[in-house]
């Protein structure tokens, strides 16, 4: 997970946000190891299984609190209502309706059960529908974007649930350790795909760059693995632990052989994949889960501008609310688009697309002062941050996508210890 942001497990498993990527693709993995097809696991390792995940039940837990923690914050952002009326599921399923269920969802990878993946089924279906029917809700604007990208690489197209235990399909998600958008990169690995990460810019949260990058990561722990589950362990904890689970497993490369030497927030990450992946499907046709209404446009266009603009310009010259706006366009962490030192993608409704286009000269001469003032009054006020009831540097750190030791250095040489409401300390500028 990537070491504990927020999101669906935000709406389920943000795990996401518990989950560490790797920041390097540097392994002693055989590169040659021939493809191998993934086993589905047997009732003798079903068992040991269910009694791990009840002996241990933190990262169920914490998959629990994220996402109602994540689903109260997130849903004012992107659901416009919850009319679906989902209520909660009375499992009648026995375990062969599972078993068949997973068996006949139409993906290359093939999908085991066992109890701990039943587990992870029950906190969407049983435990929470309404999140689940808001997840529905936003994969029907983000999964063609997944879609499009899986296909052009050529790789499963169910690799479109990974984003929704990483972020919760949150593209505003960051870590506490400074992984963000969708599919919750950390900044060197998404410079190593090409996502450009500045102080106005963060391409990790860009929905379609941040979709090709991710698609180019998975090829490549492919190409070390050839074996599905081992990719998405490795997505999740970085191809050095699952290295170090195959040499302790004694060279197995079956995820589930090396399930118990992997760390303990990954031993749930594929399961909750397998969850997420047979939830969203059989949402409807089995549960009778339907998806919320969404706030963001279906019908979008992407413009490629060459000079700066302000989102607030847009919004006051075409009448479009400035939050569309910025859920549209996550990766611009200031509401600027500085297009003049590189062209840059704008998203847009359809209907306003040509609109901008014949305003252009107006929309950019539109408060021309607006682009340096909002910047720097948005730096001043994140600069510092008054501790509330509650508050540690962990909390804080979490609260504000940053690393405990980035609070730590930016307050040197001053020693942070016990925390006293009301005390104002200073934040890393991202």
């Amino acid at each position: 997970m990537k070491r504990i942001v927020f999101s669906f497990f935000t709406f389920l498993v943000s795990t996401v946000t518990l989950l560490a990527n790797s920041d390097s693709l540097s392994v002693s993995v055989n590169d040659t190891l021939a493809l191998s097809t993934p086993i589905a696991i047997s009732d003798s390792l079903a068992l040991p299984l269910a009694d791990s995940l009840q002996n241990d039940t933190t990262e169920m837990v914490v998959f629990d609190r994220i996402i109602e923690e994540s689903y109260v914050r997130w849903r004012h952002e992107l659901i416009q209502s919850d009319s679906c009326q989902a209520i909660a599921w009375k499992d009648t399923l026995k375990k062969e309706d599972y078993v068949r269920y997973l068996s006949q969802m139409p993906t290359i990878m093939e999908m085991p059960y066992n109890e701990v993946v039943r587990s992870y089924i029950d906190s969407y279906v049983r435990k929470y529908p309404k999140r689940l029917s808001s997840l529905l809700a936003l994969s029907k604007y983000y999964f063609p974007i997944f879609e499009n990208a899986l296909e052009a690489g050529g790789l499963p197209l169910e690799l479109k649930y990974l984003p929704v235990i990483e972020s919760a399909l949150n593209p505003s998600a960051k870590s506490y350790v400074g992984a963000a958008g969708l599919w919750q990169f950390m900044p060197a690995t998404g410079r190593l795909y090409g996502l450009e990460v500045n102080s106005l810019v963060d391409e990790r949260c860009d929905p379609y760059k941040s979709s090709v990058a991710a698609v180019a990561y998975l090829k490549d722990l492919y190409a070390i693995y050839n074996d599905w589950m081992l990719v998405i362990a490795a997505y999740n904890c970085g191809p050095g632990n699952v290295n170090k689970a195959i040499r302790r497993s004694g060279g197995k490369k079956d995820y589930w052989d090396i399930y118990e030497y992997l760390p303990r927030e990954t031993r749930g990450y594929v399961p909750a994949f397998i969850a997420a992946t047979y939830s969203m499907h059989y949402a409807d046709e089995v549960y009778h889960i339907c998806p919320s209404e969404l706030k963001l446009p279906l019908a979008t266009d992407t413009l490629c501008v060459n000079y700066r603009v302000h989102l607030e310009q847009i919004s006051d010259c075409l009448g479009v609310h400035i939050d569309e706006l910025r859920r549209l366009n996550p990766q611009y962490r200031y509401d600027l688009v500085p297009g003049n030192t590189k062209p840059c993608n704008l998203c847009l409704p359809s209907d306003c697309a040509y609109r901008f286009i014949s305003q252009k000269d107006s929309i950019v001469a539109y408060k021309s002062d607006l682009i340096s003032r909002k910047i720097e009054n948005k730096i001043a006020l994140q600069t510092t941050y008054k501790v509330k009831a509650g508050d540690n540097l962990w909390t804080i750190a979490k609260k504000k996508g940053v690393s405990v030791a980035a609070i730590r250095k930016a307050n040197a040489p001053k020693k942070l210890g016990t925390l006293q409401i009301g005390q104002v300390i200073k934040l890393p500028v991202r």
